[in-house]
């Protein structure tokens, strides 16, 4: 049987937040050659190296970063073991959550917010891919990932997709662009527009209207991150199809002005989480929360 030693992982995990082997040996009161070498059984242990030096620094291969990865879920799963069956009446107080790169950061806060400046509560947040995210949350690193679509289920997945938010969506733009109130249509044929990309729900509810209304517009950019649509509606690039909470702050300050409504158009929030025999109280906190709360109502 393949067994792996944790001591050697653990040693390896340290180094690899830190990025600096003497500064770790140090934290660990090791010396520093005792610490390569169990770093070294581990190498030798996976059949990889883990490292490569940059000057003083070390970097983690590829292979590095995949071991970082599992060890992370590894211990976050031993951290999540003892804060449930402590003594400490079996309340977790750290929340580990993923968010899909290009999810809007208002509506994550939104979510949140019912946690955020909690005495005893410390939040550990990530971005990156569904799959990146996903998987994370399959090996334990993570307790929920948020995203903007409800993953694919397969046989050997048990993802649940709660709902926790549909925002309607809106043409916004700078009010020199809009100007005055005129026919979607006509607005649509005059104004160049900033899009989702294909994939987007938004975008599919935005392409069969303009279909209907026998509109082709002028795309002058698809972006699939809130974030960068954002800055280019603000820089009167386009006309931007988004959730107007995605501009909430330009929208009140009157940078920004929401043109038209688009009830055709939503765009669907989802807190993805797996089955847990313990699940983390905080999560359970706000998922009632989102559940209570009317999904259309995050502004």
């Amino acid at each position: 049987m393949r067994m792996l030693n944790y001591n050697h992982l653990r040693y390896f995990w340290a180094v690899a937040h830190e990025g600096n082997l003497t500064k770790t040996a140090a934290q660990l009161n090791l010396s520093q050659s005792a610490l390569s070498v169990q770093i070294r059984k581990l190498e030798e242990r996976l059949g990889h190296d883990l490292f490569e030096r940059h000057g003083r620094q070390l970097h983690l291969t590829e292979a590095g970063r995949i071991a970082l990865d599992h060890a992370d879920a590894i211990f976050a799963a031993g951290d999540q073991l003892l804060g449930t069956l402590s003594g400490a009446g079996g309340s977790q107080q750290t929340l580990r959550v993923g968010a899909l790169a290009t999810l809007s950061r208002n509506f994550q806060i939104a979510f949140l917010r019912p946690l955020l400046a909690r005495d005893g509560v410390e939040m550990i947040l990530r971005s990156g891919s569904p799959a990146e995210l996903l998987g994370s949350l399959e090996a334990l690193g993570l307790d929920v990932v948020l995203l903007n679509r409800a993953p694919d289920t397969t046989v050997s997945t048990s993802f649940i997709a709660h709902k926790i938010a549909e925002q309607r969506v809106s043409l916004i733009g700078t009010p020199k662009r809009v100007g005055v109130k005129i026919p979607i249509a006509k607005l649509l044929a005059q104004q160049p527009v900033i899009l989702p990309t294909a994939d987007n729900i938004a975008r599919i509810g935005f392409d069969a209207l303009t279909d209907r209304l026998g509109v082709r517009p002028r795309v002058v950019a698809e972006v699939d991150d809130m974030a960068m649509m954002r800055l280019l509606a603000r820089e009167d690039a386009g006309l931007a199809i988004m959730p107007p909470v995605v501009v909430r702050d330009e929208l009140s300050q009157g940078i920004l002005t929401e043109a038209y409504k688009l009830p055709e158009a939503t765009e669907a929030f989802y807190a993805v989480t797996m089955p847990r025999r313990y699940p983390n109280p905080l999560l359970s906190e706000l998922l009632e929360v989102a559940r209570i709360d009317d999904p259309a109502s995050i502004p």
